[in-house]
């Protein structure tokens, strides 16, 4: 069956099944999940219902029991660790809840090093970092170690580096779940115009603020999804701008 042509990412009776003590654990069962280019999904659901491994599996990070991932059109499931490792580096950005920032490298570093392992020269990452670092209100700490900034400090120069390469796809798992409400509000709010420009984000999120800003939300319970539905935006407004009111009303 050919896919939509706007088309970007899909699953297809995606299954993930780890070795407990106890026996099989089944973290997904069978989930059928699209992603259009430019769209932003938000996937919800209690602790332990699979979000993360969900994330996980799709950005090649655990490899799938069985099922289909692709991206781009293409079949990625039956990658090699490299060719993942490659396919990251170019395509997929990824925002963790801890941040995972080099400690031992300069923000300036984290940035610009993501966007050479994504392809740009020297000469691009370094544009690509300034423009990043200018427009996230980093340009100050370009040169401070991780360690001296802020938690809210610290998740912008993740969201910065994750977007460093240009990837067509955006990975965010619980970017919120570290910061205070007020941080929280303002890397939403990045992640909100990185969308209105066209950036395909899948968010997996504990916090209704962050789905709000989402073109539709997902809700998995027990590996399995239990609902797709898009947002209904007030006032008629598109669904990112509508979750920009929110977060500032």
């Amino acid at each position: 069956m050919k896919p939509p042509a706007d088309e970007l990412m899909r699953t297809a009776g995606l299954i993930k099944v780890f070795d407990g003590d106890g026996g099989p654990v089944h973290a997904l069962r069978g989930v059928d999940l699209s992603l259009a280019a430019g769209e932003f999904v938000a996937v919800m659901g209690p602790s332990g219902s699979g979000k993360s491994t969900l994330l996980h599996t799709i950005g090649g990070l655990e490899p799938a029991t069985r099922g289909e991932i692709w991206l781009d059109g293409r079949r990625v499931d039956g990658l090699s660790q490299a060719q993942w490792a490659m396919l990251r580096r170019r395509s997929i950005g990824f925002v963790f809840q801890t941040f995972n920032l080099v400690s031992t490298m300069t923000v300036a570093d984290n940035v610009e090093l993501a966007a050479l392992l994504g392809g740009a020269t020297r000469h691009e990452a370094r544009e690509r970092r300034e423009e990043l670092l200018g427009e996230l209100n980093l340009s100050a700490k370009a040169g401070a170690a991780p360690t001296r900034l802020s938690g809210g400090e610290q998740q912008r120069v993740a969201v910065a580096r994750a977007l460093a390469s240009k990837p067509r796809l955006l990975l965010a798992d619980e970017p919120t779940g570290n910061l205070d409400s007020s941080n929280s509000a303002d890397v939403l709010r990045l992640l909100g115009r990185f969308h209105r420009r066209g950036q395909a984000i899948l968010l997996v999120t504990h916090d209704a603020r962050a789905a709000s800003l989402a073109d539709r939300v997902i809700s998995l319970f027990d590996g399995m999804v239990a609902d797709d539905a898009e947002v209904r935006p007030p006032l008629g407004l598109p669904p990112a701008a509508a979750g920009v009111l929110r977060l500032s009303g």
